[in-house]
């Protein structure tokens, strides 16, 4: 059994060090008390609501920064690692971006390809599918928040093998009626049920400029129910075989992908 852990932060605005701190203190933590695969927030390095380029800057940071090879030296045993950060990129260019890591250091990184609102201002969308990194606890790829919305993106990170799919979020509180769960969760159970996939989304905590956040930090089950929220200490943790996942077979009649008819489905 995977233990997959989703811890939420409060990153302070621009305050890389502290972040970094705080980021370091909490892959420790987790890892030696047993996590197998930890997820952390988008932006956890730099926060989220800039107000000019030269602010996201300040904070950018490329996969081989030293600082992260401090979070990789700060796993314990095997565990995997996902935490998203704001990418310095070619000429100049900024990314929102996630790395996967482990104690030898950044596996894969994946930059985000659907922005979100002022994101547009800040950052340069990613070209390409997240990686699916083959790891001891199963087949891991990184999306991040927006991405979740788009049903053919999610389905081909399905295709391409992921056994789970771990999703740093920073999503903005919005209404809902009573009783009903955070829309972002809904897309995330309903991704997660047609693609027989785990999906950990990790949100983030705290009030930034006055937005506040959802922190509606959930682990859903490949069969699309939430299996852990965040509670008061802000983390959730579930334990599953992600291997099992691999077998869409539904029915004895039904296999969620050899069922698909692509030649019918629209891609404009």
């Amino acid at each position: 059994m995977t233990r997959i852990v989703c811890r939420q932060l409060a990153p302070v605005l621009g305050d890389l060090a502290a972040n970094h701190r705080a980021i370091v203190r909490t892959i420790a933590e987790e890892t030696a008390a047993g996590a197998d695969v930890l997820v952390l927030p988008e932006l956890a390095t730099s926060g989220y609501v800039f107000r000019t380029p030269e602010e996201v800057a300040a904070c950018a940071i490329t996969p081989d920064d030293p600082l992260v090879g401090e979070w990789a030296a700060a796993i314990s045993g095997a565990a995997v690692v996902v935490c998203g950060f704001a990418e310095r990129g070619e000429n100049g260019l900024v990314h929102n971006s996630a790395v996967v890591l482990d104690a030898s250091g950044a596996l894969t990184t994946y930059r985000k390809v659907h922005l979100w609102d002022r994101e547009k201002l800040f950052f340069t969308p990613g070209d390409r599918l997240p990686e699916v990194v083959d790891t001891r606890f199963g087949r891991i790829a990184t999306v991040i928040c927006y991405d979740l919305e788009f049903p053919e993106y999610t389905r081909s990170v399905a295709l391409a093998g992921a056994d789970l799919i771990a999703a740093p979020t920073n999503w903005p509180l919005v209404d809902r009626p009573d009783g009903e769960r955070p829309p972002e969760v809904l897309i995330a159970q309903a991704a997660a049920r047609v693609n027989r996939v785990t999906i950990a989304c990790c949100d983030r905590t705290g009030t930034e400029r006055g937005q506040q956040w959802t922190e509606g930090t959930t682990i859903i089950d490949h069969d699309g129910w939430p299996a852990a929220t965040a509670g008061p200490d802000h983390r959730a943790a579930h334990a599953a075989d992600l291997t099992t996942a691999r077998d869409k077979q539904i029915s004895p009649r039904n296999n969620l992908f050899h069922d698909r008819h692509p030649s019918l489905y629209t891609t404009s």
